[in-house]
């Protein structure tokens, strides 16, 4: 069965919906050292790096721990501690996709390195790079960072580039596409929120058509950023990793 980590703010609405989907919803506590906005965003406190293998931020709650532990599935800590301020709080907001690691890599946990050491490596800017960075498919992007875009273009990922804003992140002026949505498999990919109510939804369905890719929507109402769905199963990891 399909596990999927979301932040602990999920909506009741929300988590059934996802559940209707067959996918068991594991609620990501909250690290307060973290600022509030964040402080339970999945792909802020933990990285999926392969069908069963997840690394947590090493002062990750252990109530959840001993959960996951009960899961089948192999644990790594982190190097290193989360810290509030940029940029100690994004060593493992990295993108994996296509044999690639995608990452501010100054700033990513040692441990994370080690763990993809045999892919690529690109550096880029942009720290908070899985929340800016909506993974369509191992060939297939969605982001509003331009650094990003351009460093995919050239690993020949097909890229569609929307302008930032218009996605809810309580506590900060706007969020990113990344953190709102995520790919359950292949075909299908869940967002919190509704492309009917995004500025720029119909250049997400078109490009998502392009994919064969289809939407499935958690809410009506607008895009909010909930720190990205982040899915595995005991067969195949869903790259879908503020």
């Amino acid at each position: 069965m399909k596990k999927a980590f979301v932040d602990f703010r999920i909506s009741d609405v929300e988590r059934v919906r996802l559940e209707e989907l067959d996918v068991e919803v594991l609620t990501v506590p909250p690290y307060e050292v973290l600022y509030e906005a964040i402080c339970g965003h999945p792909d802020i406190l933990l990285h999926i790096v392969d069908n069963k293998t997840i690394l947590v931020h090493k002062d990750m709650n252990s109530d959840f721990i001993s959960k996951l532990k009960t899961c089948d599935i192999d644990l790594v800590f982190s190097k290193e501690s989360l810290v509030s301020n940029y940029p100690g709080d994004i060593m493992l907001n990295a993108v994996c996709l296509n044999g690639m690691l995608l990452h501010n890599l100054e700033h990513t946990d040692y441990n994370l390195l080690q763990l993809n050491k045999y892919k690529k490596l690109i550096n880029i800017k942009q720290g908070y790079t899985k929340c800016s960075t909506a993974i369509v498919s191992d060939n297939a992007v969605i982001t509003s960072d331009q650094g990003i875009a351009k460093a995919l273009i050239k690993e020949n990922i097909d890229v569609l580039i929307v302008p930032a804003g218009d996605i809810l992140l309580p506590g900060l002026d706007y969020g990113f596409i990344g953190g709102a949505c995520g790919l359950i498999d292949i075909n299908t990919i869940v967002f919190y929120g509704s492309l009917n109510n995004y500025a720029y939804g119909t250049e997400v369905l078109n490009f998502l058509k392009k994919h064969n890719v289809q939407p499935y929507y958690l809410s009506d109402g607008k895009l909010i950023d909930r720190g990205s769905i982040l899915t595995i199963d005991c067969y195949n990891t869903i790259h879908s990793q503020i």
